[in-house]
């Protein structure tokens, strides 16, 4: 539900930490704020340092499907440069967000020379893939109730507040259908 890559952290703060030039660079994202607009263009590859961020589609009748909740160490913005394409889905701040900005022409020439980089980009992949299967497979075989009291499980974990309609739209249901499940946990 909130994902989460130390081993990437890592690496970026070393990189960040080891250069010459302002290829990399932190900046700050209020709650809020977004990171990365769905059909835009991008103009850096960014990596979460701190924060929590929702990743969604914002669908033509106006609703919005939150694909993954994005925490430490989550890179953004890569696969749009990889395949050239303008941002697949918007990346929104859901607490005050902290991310490392990479220089487009900069990631493009790491990808062509380090090793470490391209293998914490495929198990990143691996990953979402595996993510992205196991959800599926999870929202037919188990209810939305059950899917529902692991999220609430999560924001008091990590001691967050995700609205209504976030919640709502990553269950993939109205928040009036929330509203009714809810009524029927209490």
């Amino acid at each position: 539900m909130l994902r989460t890559n130390q081993s990437f952290l890592s690496y970026l703060e070393e990189l960040y930490h080891k250069q010459n030039e302002e290829n990399i660079v932190l900046q700050s994202f209020s709650k809020g704020e977004t990171l990365l607009i769905q059909d835009q263009s991008i103009t850096k590859v960014m990596l979460i340092k701190e924060g929590i961020t929702k990743c969604y589609f914002a669908e033509e009748n106006g609703k919005e499907y939150i694909v993954e909740f994005l925490g430490n160490g989550e890179i953004i913005g890569e696969v749009e440069l990889i395949k050239d394409v303008p941002c697949l889905c918007s990346v929104e701040a859901l607490t005050e967000t902290t991310v490392f900005t990479i220089n487009l022409d900069y990631f493009r020439n790491l990808m062509k020379t380090d090793f470490v980089l391209n293998n914490l980009l495929l198990n990143s992949f691996a990953e979402r893939i595996i993510n992205t299967s196991s959800r599926a497979s999870y929202q037919q075989l188990y209810t939305t109730e059950h899917t529902l009291a692991q999220l609430l499980t999560m924001q008091s974990k990590q001691n967050i507040q995700i609205s209504k309609e976030d919640t709502a739209a990553y269950l993939g249901i109205t928040v009036r259908g929330l509203n009714r499940i809810l009524k029927d946990l209490k």
